[in-house]
């Protein structure tokens, strides 16, 4: 057998309809509907239901979900002593992983494994992640969680929760197509977690707890973080050519650039570059758009290398008041009702995932009695 790649590049693992990447083109869809389609028609609620039932919702479907998933957002009354007491001492991306294994407990369906048990509890979970994420936020900063309210979106109840007033259309708008953007990205790490714990026949809980896991290693859901840290590092746009150079010149990374699959812009960069500037605009405040374009440019120039979706959303959450810090737990937001389609997915024709390893230790050894080592 020949080697692979590290990381399993190149390496197909398995079959999925959920969503497709070609990397040459930039290109991403899911379920055949193309990003730059969705992102500028579609809502939240109803890219999650053509993930979990294959298409788009019809009007009365639509408004089943969005029921559904208001009827969910709160979070269990003795559920919060438990979080308060974490808020304090852990990150938001520990607290929503130790959040995530917890709820199992609360969940009627915890036990059950079947279609519809599962779609269930994939709606608690979306519809909690925003109720969690906010109230986290709140409680570290030493107010009482805003409770959810039924008759706003999910992107803008998420905003209304987190920053205490009901957000301006056009922004809860914009957050709406941050989580269509953000929601599946084929067997990136976190979602390859979850199908690999999934295909054990583990529960929808555990599943989502690894992914969680996953997804806070700075190589994967924290990138945006680190952009952002960058980003006031530098300070101003005429700072950033001077920046980007010296760090390529001590080989450190510079975060948003480059993609393990795309080989051009990331396709989901596109609107939140164009998102990055609206909002700038909006405010009267360029400076972060500003900073971000200087760095694109000098990365093209220099290392051929266009940005991924991490970059600019660094900026776009920024613009939108988001503490950094939750940079990465909204990409769960997003990205959970993913996960929970693909362990459907992955428990619907289920196969335990049980990769091979080339094996490069030392052979032939022998045992030696303990006093002649």
């Amino acid at each position: 057998m020949p080697p692979g790649k590290g990381g399993l590049e190149g390496i197909v693992v398995g079959k999925t309809s959920l969503s497709a990447i070609d990397g040459q083109a930039g290109r991403l869809s899911y379920r055949g509907y193309d990003i730059h389609d969705l992102a500028a028609h579609a809502t939240f609620e109803e890219t999650a239901h053509l993930l979990w039932h294959g298409r788009l919702p019809k009007r009365d479907e639509l408004s089943d979900l969005r029921a559904r998933l208001a009827a969910e957002r709160a979070i269990p009354t003795d559920f919060l002593p438990f979080l308060k007491n974490i808020a304090g001492r852990a990150s938001p991306m520990e607290a929503l992983r130790t959040a995530t294994s917890a709820l199992a407990s609360y969940d009627g369906d915890r036990d059950r494994n079947e279609p519809q048990a599962n779609l269930r509890k994939a709606i608690r979970l979306t519809a909690k992640y925003a109720t969690i994420i906010a109230a986290y936020h709140q409680l570290r900063t030493g107010h009482d969680p805003i409770p959810p309210r039924a008759d706003l979106s999910h992107a803008a109840n998420f905003l209304y929760m987190l920053q205490g007033k009901e957000p301006d259309p056009e922004i809860a708008r914009d957050f709406d197509v941050c989580l269509v953007l953000h929601v599946d990205h084929g067997f990136n790490a976190s979602t390859f977690s979850a199908r690999v714990t999934a295909s054990t026949l583990s529960d929808m809980h555990s599943a989502i707890t690894s992914a969680v896991g996953t997804l806070k290693g700075p190589l994967h859901g924290g990138a945006n973080e680190a952009v952002m840290h960058m980003l006031e590092d530098i300070g101003s746009a005429d700072r950033a050519r001077d920046y980007v150079r010296t760090k390529l010149t001590e080989h450190a990374k510079i975060p948003g650039f480059g993609h393990r699959i795309y080989k051009t812009l990331d396709p989901r960069a596109v609107h939140l570059k164009d998102m990055s500037e609206r909002l700038g605009r909006r405010s009267g405040n360029l400076r972060w758009y500003e900073m971000s374009t200087a760095i694109q440019k000098v990365m093209k120039e220099e290392k051929g290398l266009d940005a991924n979706v991490d970059f600019y959303s660094a900026s776009t959450y920024h613009s939108m008041g988001i503490p950094t810090d939750l940079f990465t737990p909204i990409f769960a937001l997003a990205r959970v009702a993913g996960w929970t389609a693909h362990v459907m997915e992955q428990l619907g024709d289920n196969r335990l995932i049980r990769p091979d390893a080339e094996y490069v230790g030392p052979v032939d050894q022998h045992y030696a009695p303990l006093e002649k080592r």
